[in-house]
Order: C-alpha cells, then sequence, then structure tokens
C-alpha cells in the first residue's frame, strides 16, 4: 500500500490541473478562438512535452527511433483521432447542451479509456483484478451520470427551456456525436498505453521509470497537435481572422492561453508519471481516477465562481456524484493491489 502512495498523489495533482486548465478557456477575448487555440496548442502539445521530456529523458529521439515504425504511428494515430473528438465535443453541445455532452463524453472517455488497455493481451491480468477494475469503472460511470444529471437540473433552474434544445432526430444526432466524442476522447489514453514501448526505451536509455512516460506523451501529442492545429489554421483561414494575432490588448488572452497550455499537459505529464508507478495496470487505472477526480476539482471551481448559487438540490446531487466517484477511485486503487496473475 505504501508504494501506492506516490503514485495515487501524483493522480490527484494531476487531478488538479486537468480540472483547472479549462478556466482559462473563459478568457479568449479579444483573439479569436481559433487563434487563441493555436497559441494553447503549440505550448500544450508541442512545446512542452517537448522541453520537459528532453529534459529527464536521455537520447530522447533515440528512445523513439529504437521503437517500430507501426507502434509509433498507432500511438500517434490515437492522438489524432482524439483530436477529431475535441471538435465533435462542440458539435454535441449545440445540439444536446453542455452538461448532458461533458456526462456522456467522460463516462465513455473514462470507462473505454480503461477497459480498452484491459484488454490487451501484453499484460497478465488475473479475473479478480479485471473484476475490480470493471467494477470501479461501473461505479465511476454512475458518479460521472449523478454530476452530469446535476448539472442538467441546474441549468434547469436558470432557463426557460430544458438543456439540449434540439428535439427529436436533431436531438438523436447530438446523442450519437456525443458518444462519437466521449469513444475518441478515450484514444488519448489508448495511445499513451500503445506507446508504451517508447517509454521502455527511454527507461532501457536511462531515464528514470516515473519519467520514461514522458517520451510515450511526446509521440501521442504529434498526432494531436497535428489534427489541432489543422483544424485551427483551417478557421483561421474561413474567417480570416489571422489579423486576431496582432489585435490590441491581446496580453492577457496571449497569457491565459499559455497557461491553459501549460496546465493540460501538466495533467497528462503528472498523470503519466503516477501511471508509470503504479505499474502494467497504470493506464487502466489511473485514467478513470484522473477523469473522475478532474470532474470534481472542475466543478469546485464552478462553485466557488457561484455557478451552483440558488441551486440547493442539484448540489445535493452533484455531491452524492462526487461521493460517487471517490468511491470508484478507491475500487480501482484496491484492485492495483490484488494479485496480477
Amino acid at each position: 500500500m505504501n508504494n501506492m502512495l506516490l503514485p495515487l498523489l501524483l493522480i490527484v495533482l494531476a487531478s488538479f490541473f486537468q480540472g483547472t486548465f479549462g478556466l482559462g478557456m473563459k478568457r479568449v477575448k479579444p483573439l479569436a478562438w481559433e487563434a487563441w487555440w493555436v497559441i494553447y496548442a503549440m505550448v500544450g502539445m508541442i512545446a512542452l512535452p517537448l522541453l520537459w521530456a528532453a529534459a529527464v529523458v536521455p537520447s530522447l529521439m533515440d528512445s523513439i527511433r529504437a521503437v517500430p515504425a507501426g507502434a509509433v504511428w498507432i500511438a500517434a494515430s490515437c492522438g489524432f483521432l482524439w483530436g477529431i473528438g475535441g471538435i465533435l465535443f462542440g458539435l454535441s453541445v449545440n445540439y444536446v447542451g453542455l452538461s448532458l455532452t461533458y456526462g456522456i463524453v467522460m463516462g465513455l472517455a473514462g470507462a473505454a479509456g480503461s477497459i480498452l488497455p484491459l484488454l490487451t493481451a501484453a499484460r497478465p491480468v488475473s479475473f479478480s483484478v479485471k473484476l475490480a477494475v470493471v467494477a470501479g469503472v461501473i461505479v465511476m460511470l454512475a458518479g460521472v451520470g449523478l454530476v452530469a444529471w446535476a448539472g442538467i437540473q441546474r441549468d434547469r433552474l436558470f432557463t426557460t427551456s430544458v438543456e439540449g434544445v434540439c428535439r427529436g432526430r436533431q436531438f438523436r444526432i447530438g446523442l450519437g456525436v456525443a458518444v462519437l466524442c466521449g469513444l475518441l476522447s478515450s484514444l488519448l489514453n489508448v495511445g499513451f498505453d500503445e506507446a508504451a514501448p517508447v517509454a521502455e526505451a527511454a527507461a532501457k536509455g536511462g531515464a528514470e521509470v516515473r519519467n520514461s512516460s514522458l517520451a510515450a506523451w511526446v509521440v501521442v501529442l504529434a498526432g494531436a497537435s497535428l489534427m489541432n492545429l489543422l483544424y485551427s489554421v483551417f478557421l483561421l483561414v474561413k474567417n480570416a481572422s489571422w489579423s486576431s494575432f496582432a489585435s490590441r490588448k491581446t496580453g492577457g488572452a496571449y497569457g491565459w492561453a499559455v497557461l491553459t497550455g501549460v496546465l493540460w499537459f501538466a495533467a497528462l505529464g503528472v498523470y503519466g508519471e503516477g501511471s508509470a508507478l503504479m505499474g502494467a495496470l497504470g493506464p487502466v487505472i489511473g485514467w478513470p481516477m484522473l477523469l473522475g477526480l478532474a470532474l470534481i476539482v472542475s466543478n469546485l471551481w464552478a462553485i466557488r465562481a457561484g455557478e451552483w448559487r440558488d441551486a440547493a438540490e442539484p448540489l445535493r446531487l452533484m455531491w452524492a456524484g462526487a461521493a460517487t466517484l471517490i468511491v470508484a477511485c478507491l475500487i480501482l486503487g484496491y484492485s492495483n493491489s490484488l494479485p496480477k496473475g
């Protein structure tokens, strides 16, 4: 159990970063969204991962080249597909609303991002471990569902229409888009798991085990950054918004874009270190813990901002969801203490 303390603390810290980075996305103006996103993506998906990995992984590029090209391409492709999921998130919100989209995406991303690595043949896993992981994921889904429903109920108190203004076929399309977004979003962790050979090569090259995970993120985020930058440049061209970069009084927006990128990758980098210390099951149990705890953190920020004021019943429901998520994390943490073989 003592061996689990440090990785669990790292996952908690990563969850704080994950639940906090979105605050910067409320401070885009006067930059155009796509201009702001270019800065955020370049910092969080390219500059920081490369700088951090280069600082702690000897011969970073040699570690990547030591791995079969197929494994590298699969990991990078998962990152690219995750980027598509991010685009679909905004589309789903337009159809069914933020709270419902967030609940579906977080639930599926956490569940699929845990179960898919669990099903790989590379790691021997006992039935008891699989049972505990599945139980933890089911409880986590229940917690996410409670938090999402609390958000929907809160929004109903302050709007004249039910969240998700679309009806009928459009609403069903929105649900389908949200489901696809959740599945694609899980591929960020699947790609991280697929990049395990890169981390192993980095460890053999002299990197500490927990730091070796940073080499894996460089590969995954190569694909993620490509998708995000392509989409942002497409919008810059479509909207003729290049001039936004030179707008007056953009210092604050630039600063928030950089800080958001730093916090976003800090979440992944610290999560990767905690996952590496958890052993072979790190990506399986660490990922849903990261997303579940991050959901709690993001709602704590929302409470501080007054978004739950005068919504006593939904707030109680949200706290019930948060407690359920904590129980799920305890179950997942327990699963790693069971015999693996």
